[in-house]
């Protein structure tokens, strides 16, 4: 069973965790780097500022009760168009449609913002990023391609 949880602020020990393990997982898919978020750059206050970006909505996923993945979308700089960002699924939790839980989540965020425009924020050369462009869901956000671009966070 996929849950989603939409967090706040006080839920920086949770989206750290899965961060930090998407990092280990995947870091050439983002555009920051473990070592950018381990030591110095490991603050709770930082932590809480990420999930605290004004306008920003950020969501986790859980699959049978244990976080599988994550997925945060944030205002761009036209109104009516908004980036998913930081997305990310844990190996084990991988095909069995967490992935698209997470999108349509934030897809419904955009709705509710009166966003025309979902543009999903991907590394060069990161294909499965670039894949999800292909799926369409009528009644939601269009989807434009990816552009190249360096993760808020």
């Amino acid at each position: 069973m996929i849950e989603l949880r939409i967090l706040e602020p006080d839920d920086w020990p949770l989206w750290r965790e899965l961060r930090l393990a998407a990092l280990a997982d995947a870091e050439s898919a983002f555009g920051s780097t473990l070592a950018d978020w381990q030591g110095d750059g490991d603050r709770e206050e930082r932590w809480r500022g990420r999930l605290a970006m004004h306008g920003s909505h950020n969501v986790v996923a859980f699959f049978d009760g244990h976080p599988a993945g994550m997925a945060g979308g944030v205002p761009t700089e036209t109104a009516d168009s908004v980036e998913l960002v930081s997305m990310w699924v844990s190996p084990s939790a991988r095909g069995r449609g967490v992935g698209h839980h997470l999108i349509r989540e934030i897809e419904r965020w955009a709705t509710r913002r009166g966003a025309g425009t979902l543009r999903l924020s991907v590394k060069p050369g990161n294909a499965p990023a670039t894949a999800l462009t292909c799926v369409t869901i009528s009644g939601t956000p269009k989807r434009s391609p990816p552009r190249t671009s360096t993760d808020p966070g």
